[in-house]
Order: C-alpha cells, then structure tokens, then sequence
C-alpha cells in the first residue's frame, strides 16, 4: 500500500472520555490521505477500547508499557511508527477544524518550508470567549503541537521530542528552537484550524475526566458553516474592546498579538523556575 501523505499522532493518558471528539475531528478533515496514530502513555482505562472500536483502516492504536509523564513519550514513539510525507499533532482533549490537514500541508507544498503553524483559539473553562495564539515563526515563536504541522525530514536530521525533566524550556518550544537552528524554516498559515482547552487551566480535569466541552464545541463546529469566521469576529471583539475606535488597523493588531504575548510569558513564567518544573506543577494541579 502507498504510504500516507500525513501521519496524525495523538498523544494520550487515562481520559477515554475525551477522545471519541479528538478523533471525529481529524477523521472529518478534509484531506483524507492520513494515518492517525493514537499512542497511549501507558494507559490503563478503556482508551484501547474506545480507539479499536472506531471501524477506519487509517486509525491505529498503540500503548507505551510505562508511562513517561509528558505527550513527548508517546509523540517519540508515534514518530517511529510514522509512515507520512509530513508530521501533524492534536491534543487527545483538543479539537480541529475541518480544514486543518489541507491548509497547513498546502501551504507547505506551496512554500517548501518545514513548519507549518496555524492559527489556533484556546477556551479557557466554562466560557466562550476564546484566547487566540499567533505563532511567529520568524521571530522564534512556533505554535501549539496542536496547530503545528512538519515535514517528516526535520525528525531525521534533529531527532525527536527530548525529556521535559532534562529541559528549562517547553519540549515543543525545544523541538522547534533545534529544527530552526538547523535551517529548518516555518510558515504562518493565517486560517483558525485548531481549538484548544488547556488540561493546566481545569483542576483535576486528569482525576474528574469531563467531555462536555469538547461535545459542545464539536457540536457548533459541524451545526455552523461559518464558525472560522465567526470565531474570529468574537476574539477581535473581546480583545480590542478597549482600544480607541479611531486606531489603524495594522497597529490595532499589532497591538492585540504583542499584549497577548507579554501575557502568555508572564504567566509561564510563573510555573517554570527550573528544569521540568513548569510541567510538572501543572501536572498536581490537572490531577496526575
């Protein structure tokens, strides 16, 4: 059989419950040429159950004997079963749009370059108003794994995901920095494609197990044809609702990504003194 233009790896750890939504999403895209690869990190629930379940050739589940306490374990291991021209990541609680495999693989084909980074909406818990993250790749800033797209070449020349323990920074943020040192270059794709509900911003999500986000925000994907859109409306509105009518454009936005970033690394900061602290702080408070 030809292999697969891309290979999905979905990361996973003992939260069955979320999973059915993850895996409707990358199954709904449209761009049907994938392997989807869901790696548990040693899981002892019903995750097996649930994945094997799912009657579709391309879905596959794998489970690593022993569980190494970051998505990077079974990321590494999903990279060596990999089959794909180009690699895409979902968090096993994080959700995609439908056309998430064709812009970011499009835009890679189109470009030649080895990152792919989309545009991607994070819910904090029990709200509708969304936090967007713009990657900028040409200022060292990737995305998400869940809005992030690379050619299978990067893991050949720069190995994998390294041991969040032996790491001052976020693995993904390590990957991406060894990827770019190396030559490698990314693209911006400028498309909402990826929604994301931070497992560190919900107490004991790991211990309670809840799914009714992720089937709520499935259902309004898939009942409206214009939910890109009019998610973007709603950031844009809650974001610069504060900011004076007559600004330009350009610097409104400008504004919007550089205040947003200054957030984002106050906040980390706060919970990564040393190396693999951040993490593992974040993992007592998630319940793990």
């Amino acid at each position: 059989m030809p292999s697969p233009r891309v290979t999905v790896i979905v990361a996973t750890y003992n939260w069955s419950t979320v999973l059915p939504y993850a895996i409707d999403s990358v199954l709904g895209q449209t761009m049907r040429d994938f392997e989807l690869l869901v790696v548990g990190d040693g899981c002892t629930d019903d995750s097996e159950q649930v994945v094997t379940a799912i009657k579709d050739s391309r879905v596959r589940w794998i489970n690593l004997l022993e569980n190494t306490g970051h998505q990077s374990g079974p990321n590494n291991r999903g990279l060596q079963e990999a089959k794909g021209e180009f690699i895409a990541y979902l968090g096993h609680d994080d959700l995609w749009l439908s056309h998430h495999l064709r812009c970011t693989t499009d835009a890679l084909e189109e470009t030649g370059c080895a990152f792919a980074h989309s545009l991607l909406i994070r819910i904090p818990p029990g709200q509708d108003t969304a936090m967007p993250v713009v990657p900028e790749p040409q200022y060292r800033w990737g995305g998400p794994p869940s809005c992030t797209v690379h050619r299978r070449s990067v893991i050949d020349k720069v190995g994998g995901w390294n041991d969040y323990r032996k790491l001052s920074i976020a693995p993904e943020t390590d990957f991406f920095n060894r990827a770019q040192a190396a030559g490698f270059k990314a693209v911006f794709v400028p498309r909402l494609t990826a929604i994301k509900f931070p497992a560190a911003w919900r107490k004991n999500v790991y211990r309670d197990r809840p799914n009714h986000e992720q089937a709520d925000w499935s259902r309004r994907i898939r009942s409206d044809p214009d939910f890109e859109a009019v998610q973007l409306v709603r950031v844009i509105r809650s974001m610069v609702s504060d900011i004076p009518r007559e600004m330009p454009i350009r610097r409104l936005l400008r504004t919007f990504a550089e205040e947003f970033a200054k957030r984002v690394v106050g906040r980390l900061a706060r919970f990564w003194p040393a190396r693999g602290g951040g993490i593992d702080r974040y993992k007592k408070y998630k319940g793990l």
